[in-house]
């Protein structure tokens, strides 16, 4: 095979894997010797709070990717590069002491992410390197699939039917690595210094491990396997909290520890034989692709509404908006399953696909408060933040994104409780101050009898919060607040 390089470098990011990798396949394929390299960017490090899950999954992750490739090279020191420090002025300086001429990486979508690798690709072109970047994270990306008229979708079915109809087992074929696994080459003693550890970083160690968060690709393919065998159920159980019925990979899907390709080709055999509850799941694959795509196509999303006319919308403002945007980051609402979703964030870094739905809402439409705060703040404790997902959310609940629910449809949080959660279980594990109150009671305490409350050793504003809103009169305020945008109902 005719090499274009002598010596190259894979840039690791997103994609912390070693096994059906795209870049790395292609570097492999492209150059006579290849070395490896992941940055801890100080831009995206410095901002975070020092006891971060996110930076220890990382870190957890990357030793299990030194150590995947030296075994796939055969080399004990043909391990992984890490730095430190800023990342377009690291893989410069790296590369021209490794005397490399080409770099390649994984294609990201986000603007800072895009940015910045205009940088590097200018750095790189004046000092003589090239700048090589390929598909990886998702199956379609950017324009791939468009409408008849040859713009962006804006809504999700049609983009799904267009999906499901153009994708070939090409698109989702293995990317190999072992068979180019010679280029992978030893290095220099100097950078033989492994990962690093989370004190060397400046983070301390997290509750990663009491919550049982597997993490690299042996993480990521453990949750999968499990999830296989419940995969036809997924229908049934995606929306009940209490049930185990998500597959739990948002996270290494997020870091790139799992192959998106993977996933959506089992997902899609199965849904061919069948498989209601594969055919649900792969969609949910599919809105990743969507979401992807629309931070791609119409980056103003990152600041503001996708419709631009719902930035005009009024929210609560000053000290009232501030104290009941604190009682929700706080699960201090008075409403139990807003509160047990905020716990359950707030101590895991996870929540519930539903629940994300509920809490938003109530954010926006119960308390009026903009879905830009609530955004910042799942960015900042979300395990599987991912800008395109979280924004898309939002967007959605707040009814400004694109085939997001209509502005009328309000949340009710007393009722998505008694339906999702109807004998309390997922109430009482992260509210266990509530633990004694009956099914009936517990999803709406305040409505309670005084005989039970006292029964269950509760007072109300000491004990567990009344509730901050009443959700009919929140209602009727969204209502009002909407009319900027609203149209006349069908």
């Amino acid at each position: 095979m005719n090499k274009t390089f002598a010596t190259g470098l894979m840039w690791f990011r997103r994609d912390l894997r070693v096994v059906d990798n795209a870049a790395l396949s292609m570097a492999l394929q492209a150059c006579k010797q290849l070395h490896c390299v992941f940055i801890f960017d100080s831009e995206i490090l410095e901002p975070l709070p020092r006891s971060d899950r996110r930076v220890e999954f990382i870190r957890e992750s990357l030793c299990e990717v030194d150590e995947a490739l030296r075994q796939l090279a055969g080399k004990p020191e043909a391990g992984l590069i890490v730095r430190h420090g800023i990342a377009k002025d690291e893989i410069l300086a790296l590369a021209k002491q490794l005397g490399v001429q080409g770099v390649f990486a994984a294609h990201d979508y986000e603007p800072q992410a895009r940015a910045r690798d205009a940088q590097v690709l200018g750095a790189l072109a004046n000092a003589g390197m090239a700048f090589h970047t390929c598909k990886d994270h998702v199956v379609f990306e950017g324009r791939e699939i468009l409408t008849q008229s040859g713009t962006p979708y804006g809504v999700f079915t049609p983009y799904k039917n267009n999906w499901l109809a153009t994708v070939t087992p090409q698109h989702l074929r293995l990317r190999e690595t072992t068979p180019f696994a010679q280029a992978l080459a030893a290095r220099p003693p100097t950078l033989r210094q492994g990962v690093p550890t989370l004190k060397a970083l400046g983070f301390e160690t997290t509750n990663l491990a009491s919550l049982k968060i597997p993490t690299g690709s042996s993480g990521g393919h453990a949750l999968f396997e499990a999830f296989f065998d419940r995969m036809d159920n997924y229908h049934e159980t995606r929306d009940f909290p209490a049930v185990k019925g998500p597959s739990y990979l948002s996270v290494h899907l997020r870091f790139g520890t799992v192959s998106i390709r993977q996933l959506a080709a089992t997902a899609l055999q199965r849904h061919i034989q069948g498989s209601r509850g594969a055919s649900i799941w792969l969609g949910e694959l599919i809105w990743r692709d969507f979401y992807f795509q629309i931070l791609s196509n119409f980056p103003h999303v990152a600041q503001g509404a996708y419709k631009r006319e719902y930035d005009s919308i009024a929210w609560e403002k000053g000290a009232r908006a501030k104290a009941l945007f604190a009682a929700w980051c706080e699960g201090r609402t008075g409403y139990p399953l807003v509160d047990a979703a905020m716990a359950q964030l707030n101590q895991t870094g996870y929540m519930h696909n539903r629940l994300r739905m509920v809490v938003g809402s109530f954010l926006v439409k119960d308390l009026g408060i903009d879905w830009r705060w609530g955004e910042r703040y799942f960015a900042q404790h979300l395990n599987d933040f991912d800008l395109s997902a979280n924004n898309g959310g939002w967007q959605w609940v707040s009814s400004s994104g694109c085939d997001a629910q209509p502005y009328f449809r309000i949340f009710n949080p007393i009722s998505q409780s008694e339906k999702f959660d109807a004998e309390g279980k997922f109430i009482r594990r992260y509210l266990p101050q509530l633990g004694t109150l009956s099914k009936a009671a517990i999803h709406a305490p305040w409505k309670a009898k005084p005989l039970e409350l006292q029964m269950a050793g509760i007072t109300l504003g000491r004990d567990y919060p009344l509730p901050v809103v009443a959700h009919d009169e929140a209602r009727a305020l969204t209502l009002q607040r909407y009319a900027v945008v609203k149209k006349p109902l069908k």
